[in-house]
């Protein structure tokens, strides 16, 4: 069992679930198929698993390590955003959404999406390489936002959450009265979310 897949957290974990996202970091795995660093590059990407009827070895050496996600929803609490070759369409759509989003940083349809990942790193990653968080009240949060509760990643949906799991989601949890949670989702990509962009979901 390889250890490729990706939680809320952005932790890669060995599971025997399989993903229906494929994400990309660079080459962070030896010849041995053991993942050695949490990422290489800054363009965390999320790609289809199939594309043009090209096929890959999973972890072959020297090449980019293949990770994945239970859904679009965990890839993007993860810190991953659509692929620019295999997910056209949909990363044209993101960077639409996160521009209306998040206004302050003054981009266009014409900056660099290296700009976008630039602010997605330390969004992701503090200085004492933890997970950046924050606090939220749950009335402010739209679908498809990855929270904490309990301790435990939740999938926020219509009101309700959902516990995260390799295999998919739990049964809904009524929201908890006046307690803020503490969201994984990095934060424009909340900000994104509430202008519209949706998220697939595996519930």
């Amino acid at each position: 069992m390889l250890q490729n897949r990706v939680d809320p957290l952005g932790n890669i974990i060995k599971t025997p679930e399989r993903g229906a996202w494929l994400g990309n970091r660079g080459v962070i795995h030896n010849e041995q198929k053991e993942i050695i660093r949490p990422f290489k590059i800054k363009a965390w990407i999320t790609c289809v698993l199939e594309f043009r009827g090209r096929y890959r070895k999973v972890m072959t050496p020297d090449r980019w390590t293949e990770l994945f996600f239970l859904d679009e929803a965990t890839a993007f609490s993860a810190g991953h955003r659509p692929c620019f070759q295999c997910r056209y369409a949909d990363h044209i759509r993101f960077k639409e959404f996160w521009l209306k989003g998040n206004p302050q940083y003054g981009f266009d349809m014409k900056t660099p999406v290296a700009r976008i990942d630039d602010i997605l790193q330390s969004e992701r990653i503090a200085a004492d390489k933890s997970k950046v968080t924050y606090e939220e009240n749950p009335k402010a949060l739209p679908d498809g936002t990855l929270v904490l509760y309990k301790d435990k990643p939740h999938l926020f949906k219509q009101n309700q959450l959902f516990l995260w799991s390799p295999g998919g989601y739990g049964n809904p949890i009524v929201l908890p009265e006046a307690e803020k949670l503490t969201v994984l989702t990095p934060r424009s990509f909340v900000n994104m979310f509430s202008e519209g962009y949706i998220p697939q979901m595996a519930v």
